[in-house]
């Protein structure tokens, strides 16, 4: 009885997990297919420009006009970003998941070839890692709305161009998020470090 149980426990595990797959390839199946591939290279472009761009010059700015708590803004979201796109990587080599567009290349038709393995998506993380903590620091709807529409948007265009599952995007999206909130207490020792 223990054995067909476990056999039947099993025999679900591996359906899910075909299911699963069959859905992150179909998805991106889809989403490859929409011309919308000059938008996707903008926004690709922009999940790695902004999350550098924005707390650098917060820091900057601060740093000439003496602005000492816009400095410790600065830092709080800079060293988010740095945390995610760092475990991400971390990540993508641990768990070295080939892209779509190399595993499915009768399917999948990239837009620019990535030359590091899928799992998580690091464009996706340093994105939702901007958002987040944008939205931390600023809570007010017109940061949170277009911020997080941003972060969509770039995890939508790793998508289109054929070289990150939905899984890729949903994990990118969960660390940079992640990375913010976790980031709030790290940065009170921070802050003590760097300020006092």
């Amino acid at each position: 009885m223990k054995r067909t149980i476990l056999s039947l426990l099993i025999c679900l595990m591996a359906a899910s997990q075909i299911q699963a797959q069959n859905w992150d390839i179909n998805t991106v199946k889809k989403v490859n297919s929409w011309d919308m591939h000059g938008l996707s290279r903008g926004l690709s472009r922009s999940g790695i420009i902004l999350p550098v761009g924005i707390p650098t010059a917060m820091g900057i700015y601060a740093l000439i006009k003496k602005d000492q708590p816009l400095l410790k803004e600065a830092v709080y979201i800079g060293t988010t970003v740095i945390e995610a796109v760092g475990l991400t990587y971390g990540l993508k080599h641990a768990f070295d998941r080939r892209r779509p567009y190399e595993k499915y290349p009768e399917m999948i038709h990239p837009i620019e070839a990535e030359d590091s393995p899928s799992f998580p998506s690091g464009h996706t993380a340093a994105a939702f890692s901007l958002a987040a903590s944008l939205s931390i620091t600023y809570p007010k709807w017109y940061v949170i709305a277009p911020s997080a529409v941003w972060a969509c948007g770039v995890g939508l265009a790793r998508i289109n161009q054929g070289v990150h599952y939905p899984s890729d995007v949903i994990a990118g999206a969960a660390i940079g998020t992640g990375c913010a909130f976790l980031n709030i207490y790290i940065n009170r020792w921070l802050n003590k470090v760097l300020f006092e």
